[in-house]
């Protein structure tokens, strides 16, 4: 008997697919892909073009300004909705396929669901070489979107209408899968995506895409109990494996039956809801000296769900207990044996559960000399962390030594960025999720932001993606459609001109992202680095150049004017209401206060910029990291440094 078949295009095939596929996690089902994102062009315009207008109801699509930011709000809506969904982007091809490598990159790096359709040169090929087509001279097939394969979880690229038989699960498949995921990529040629094929009526069908949760191994959790048996200064590091797992009560009642402290990575910020004595907050580079210090001393480093990259690890440094033992809890056995670790593989649920069971009933807890140690460390932070945040206590500009003005610029600002968060920790409320992803606000957040209570905190530090932070509030607006929550971007001014125009979506879109700009003039978080590193301001401050460049002239080492004039004047509340936001400038403790009560509920962007004074950072971690100064400078400030940097590498541990 002959099967049913449907005569579809090849772009009407994947959006009819699209809208049939569901994910079901814990019993519970969803569209897997509910929406398209995407800019259209000569090379996905008659294709997908075509199909999303014709199938707009099953699958609605959103028009955007960068296809980079694009695939963020995707990938942010991903994170947002604990990877069981995600959101499709398609571009043109060329420079439009190009922009969304960035993306592609962050999401596989931040294990995070993401489904890129590129459109492709024409694989019939007699039109010559076309628009925007890479010609390569010894590999005729190559096109720009070969630049996906080393960034893609799965590639494909779409040559005849029935390959979609086997590339559309195969990309449901690693998009559900926790150990696979990242980005999936099907590249089409912009010919194909117009051609007929008969397609079974069954692969139209709905399909249901289970996300399992992986066993542990029983003899891995008893081999893990042993050592937490034997540990007397145990701790946890709870990385983004615990969010997107949704291991928070196991990971919690652990914690609080065994007595063992948890601290945080960047993307596991969160993971523990509970204000308790064992609840830490974040390690490393950019956690707190309290939380460092008791790492220091740790003699079991239990990691659940992270890959433990050099920012939390210090790049090795932080561990300087002799006898320090690693294990780990990862579904990816990768991840799981990361600095030699004695790795559980499965779900992170499970594996907690498994553990706090087999702990419980041998009754282990840490030593109360451990447990009374992680209290006084904590009780020493706490007013620092006040301090730092508190936005009714001017900064005292007499404590600048008479020596060094110009450490503290004077910019008429009259806040530090530390008391902005101050007065955004303030405003927060259950429900409210703040984003923040490169420069200084990730980590001035990891440090002192409280994401217990429901005050989510949603950090992407695994790229440090510049761009990022408006895309992904967007994406975690999207995902959260609750009226009452409120979705705060906090962004450098100089990420903010990186890439501002998505605000142009959220207006269209009605989106209630509200943007906080603390503006201080230069990519900051970069200079600080540099004075530790290079001893000296070069290029991070947005300054005016003292006079022209002259790069026609004859003389090879002639002295040019420098980027160290006054700073630069650039009116951000402008720039965002040109794009379309409300936009409002707060300068005072109470302006910012009045203008956060002000615009909570608006339905649409919402951006408050608040001048902050330059070089005024939180309280340091008292963590290395291993970057470099020059091997070879006649400057001595560089010479001291490099040697000081040396010294730390005496710390690192080699442990794979």
């Amino acid at each position: 008997m002959p099967r049913d078949t449907v005569r579809l295009t090849v772009a009407q095939a994947i959006v009819t697919y699209l809208s049939k596929q569901y994910s079901v996690a814990d019993g519970q089902r969803r569209r897997l892909i509910p929406a398209a994102l995407g800019i259209f062009g000569h090379g996905n315009v008659a294709g997908l073009g075509q199909a999303l207008d014709q199938l707009s109801d099953a699958l609605p699509f959103i028009q955007g300004r960068n296809e980079q930011a694009l695939v963020h709000v995707a990938t942010a809506y991903a994170k947002a909705s604990r990877r069981h969904a995600t959101l499709a982007v398609t571009a043109s091809i060329g420079p439009g396929a190009l922009n969304m490598v960035t993306g592609a990159g962050l999401a596989t790096v931040n294990r995070l669901p993401v489904l890129l359709l590129p459109g492709d040169a024409y694989a019939t090929r007699r039109q010559g070489p076309v628009l925007q087509q890479l010609q390569h001279p010894i590999e005729a097939d190559t096109s720009v979107n070969d630049a996906f394969r080393p960034l893609a979880r799965f590639f494909d690229r779409i040559t005849r209408p029935e390959q979609l038989l086997t590339a559309l699960p195969q990309a449901m498949r690693v998009l559900t899968d926790p150990v696979d995921t990242g980005a999936v990529v099907l590249a089409l040629p912009q010919d194909i995506q117009s051609h007929a094929y008969d397609y079974p009526a069954e692969l139209f069908a709905e399909r249901d895409w289970t996300i399992r949760r992986p066993p542990p191994d029983p003899d891995e959790v008893e081999t893990v109990a042993q050592l937490l048996a034997q540990a007397q200064r145990p701790l946890i590091i709870a990385g983004g494996g615990v969010v997107y797992s949704e291991a928070t009560p196991e990971l919690e009642a652990l914690a609080a039956s065994a007595g063992i402290p948890v601290a945080e990575t960047f993307a596991g910020k969160g993971a523990v809801q509970q204000r308790a004595w064992w609840q830490l907050g974040g390690i490393g580079l950019e956690g707190t000296p309290a939380n460092n210090d008791l790492v220091r001393e740790a003699d079991l480093v239990l990691t659940v769900g992270s890959r433990l990259t050099d920012f939390p690890t210090a790049s090795q440094s932080l561990f300087e207990n002799p006898d320090v033992k690693f294990a780990a809890i990862n579904v990816n056995g990768y991840d799981a044996q990361r600095l030699g670790a004695t790795g559980i593989v499965g779900d992170a649920k499970r594996a907690l559960a498994a553990l706090a069971g087999v702990v419980q009933a041998a009754g282990y807890t840490s030593p109360a000399e451990w447990q009374d140690q992680v209290r006084s460390k904590a009780a020493e932070w706490e007013p620092q962390r006040a301090a730092a945040l508190d936005p009714d206590t001017p900064f005292d500009r007499s404590s600048i030594p008479a020596d060094f003005p110009d450490i503290v610029p004077d910019t008429g600002a009259l806040l530090t960025q530390g008391q902005v968060i101050g007065l955004l920790q303030e405003h927060a409320r259950a429900g409210d999720t703040i984003v923040a992803a490169a420069g200084g606000p990730p980590g001035d957040l990891q440090k002192v932001w409280d994401a217990t209570e429901g005050r989510f905190c949603h950090l992407e530090f695994g790229f440090s993606c510049m761009g990022y932070e408006i895309p992904a509030g967007m994406g975690v607006r999207l995902a959260d459609a609750d009226p009452d929550s409120r979705v705060v971007v906090f962004i450098g001014d100089g990420t903010f001109l990186l890439s501002p125009t998505e605000l142009v979506t959220a207006a269209q879109e009605s989106l209630a992202v509200t943007v906080v700009i603390p503006e201080n003039r230069g990519y900051q978080v970069i200079h600080r680095l540099q004075m530790g590193r290079h001893g000296r301001e070069f290029g991070n401050e947005f300054r005016y150049r003292t006079g022209s460049l002259d790069l026609a002239g004859d003389k090879a080492a002639q002295q040019q004017p420098r980027l160290d004039g006054d700073y630069l004047e650039v009116d951000l509340v402008q720039v965002a209401q040109g794009l379309g936001a409300r936009a409002v400038r707060a300068t005072t403790a109470d302006e910012v206060r009045a203008a956060l009560d002000e615009t909570r509920g608006h339905q649409g962007p919402v951006v408050i910029v608040v001048p902050v004074i330059p070089h005024i950072d939180l309280p340091g971690a008292g963590a290395w990291w291993d970057v470099a100064p020059s091997e070879v400078s006649e400057d001595e400030t560089v010479q001291r440094l490099r040697t000081e940097y040396e010294a730390g590498l005496s710390k690192q541990l080699w442990l794979g």
